[in-house]
């Protein structure tokens, strides 16, 4: 139903763009020989800005039909016989907008995933138990705190773990669930609002209206594969000797759709503010092509070592084996297959966990340092070679921060900024794959074959 309504709202809103789009570019195929031949001449800065602000004398009105104007055109006014497809409709005004949404909504996310990780590492996240898709306002009165606080007695957490505990403690991981928890809240308004208010301006693309509804519908989830994960907690361990928390599928499938989400606002934020990847020459055009057969497998590994973190967490794994490089006395402890079936002990085994995130890491690392040596000498853009080399940075302090985190047994800092450095390792191969994407047929012809050079 809300699906239904964004399509019908895009289409109402850019209708009378559409028409003139259409006729513009009726209006200029006539004058495509000399804005190829003219855009083949300008510099190769013209034309990346050309990417970004061609729509702009288009949408404003005031088309004056300068050698200039068309090399723009030919960049972005014929979007369907060129290959470049924007995502927002209005010029660059509407695109730095959107952008600014999009980037804002991405970093609340971000935000959300390091609180979620410091209220799960300082046992917060069974406080509530009970859940409202709304929300609701927290305890205001001594009556009400006494209330909720003999809620959480009855929870298996209090009974083996935090049997004893002051009300006082007890308030304490409490506002942290309770923070989480609106924190999520506050980003659905944040996202709602100004996507309602684009749509009602006509900015919003049909393709980018059904991407961002899907990821708002991926949103609203989380709220509810939030709660699926708390109630896991809150039911009495198996074992009498066994604490009790979350189950760590529900925790990793919480923390992979973050990540999901994320990664998707991010990616769509990058192509609204940059349609075209930067590319100032056919030969580094090529020399990109060549560093994204080779980023693609190395960001897939990325993303399956940040999903085996979340296996780490809900096991509890972080708290076993605080030694490296071996794992207590050995390199490879006995209990690795231990469960039946097999499988169970790359889930649910903490020898067996642990020891397949530290393989990972290691994997992480060497690959994205492989990655480096093998794009070193190729001619590719200096923002590409850039961009590697901060990737290698942070693989390199993500490593340092997972063995301080493990050896120091896990205290909340060091924990919660290892959590942020998955995230941004993952921030820093989503743009790398970004900026090596192939450009447009349009930006591809006016390029010259060898980038100029300024002595």
């Amino acid at each position: 139903m809300f699906r239904s309504r964004v399509i019908g709202s895009i289409l109402k809103r850019n209708k009378a763009q559409l028409n003139n789009i259409s006729s513009y570019l009726k209006e200029t195929a006539s004058r495509r020989v000399i804005s190829s031949s003219s855009s083949s001449s300008s510099s190769s800065s013209t034309v990346s800005r050309s990417s970004l602000y061609g729509f702009r004398s288009l949408f404003k009105g005031n088309y004056k039909p300068s050698v200039r104007n068309m090399s723009m055109a030919a960049s972005v006014g014929m979007e369907n016989k060129e290959g470049l497809k924007l995502l927002v409709i209005g010029g660059p005004r509407a695109q730095k907008m959107v952008g600014i949404w999009l980037f804002g909504s991405a970093a609340w996310v971000f935000s959300m995933v390091v609180l979620g990780g410091v209220t799960r590492l300082t046992r917060s996240g069974l406080s509530m138990t009970d859940w409202k898709f709304t929300g609701g306002l927290p305890p205001l009165s001594d009556d009400e705190w006494f209330q909720e606080f003999e809620k959480y007695k009855q929870s298996p957490e209090y009974k083996r773990v935090n049997k004893g505990m002051s009300i006082e403690d007890f308030k304490f991981i409490y506002w942290m669930e309770y923070a989480h928890r609106m924190w999520g809240r506050g980003l659905g308004i944040i996202f709602a609002l100004p996507f309602s208010y684009f749509l009602r301006k006509g900015y919003i693309t049909l393709r980018l209206g059904l991407r961002l509804s899907s990821l708002f519908a991926l949103g609203a989830g989380q709220g509810f594969i939030g709660w699926w994960m708390v109630k896991s907690g809150l039911e009495e361990p198996p074992s009498e000797y066994a604490q009790p928390r979350v189950s760590p599928y529900r925790l990793a499938a919480h923390l992979t759709s973050a990540f999901v989400i994320y990664s998707g606002l991010f990616w769509t934020g990058l192509s609204v503010v940059m349609p075209e990847p930067p590319a100032e020459s056919v030969t580094w055009v090529r020399g990109a092509a060549r560093v994204k057969k080779l980023a693609i497998p190395v960001s897939f590994i990325v993303g399956i070592t940040a999903i085996s973190g979340a296996f780490v967490a809900g096991n509890d794994a972080g708290r076993a084996y605080n030694t490296f490089p071996k794992m207590g006395d050995t390199w490879i402890p006995d209990d690795i297959f231990n469960m039946k079936p097999l499988i169970r002990n790359f889930f649910e085994n903490t020898s067996t966990v642990q020891l397949d995130h530290r393989i990972l890491a290691t994997t992480t690392l060497f690959s994205i340092g492989a990655l480096w040596l093998a794009t070193k000498k190729l001619d590719i853009h200096p923002v590409i070679r850039s961009l590697i080399g901060s990737t290698v940075g942070m693989a390199a302090l993500q490593v340092t921060l997972g063995i301080s985190t493990l050896l120091s047994y896990v205290p909340v800092s060091l924990g919660s900024a290892h959590q942020a450095g998955a995230l941004t390792l993952l921030t820093l191969m989503i743009l790398l794959n970004h900026t090596v994407r192939k450009p447009s047929t349009s930006l591809l012809k006016s390029l010259p074959q060898v980038a100029k050079t300024i002595i």
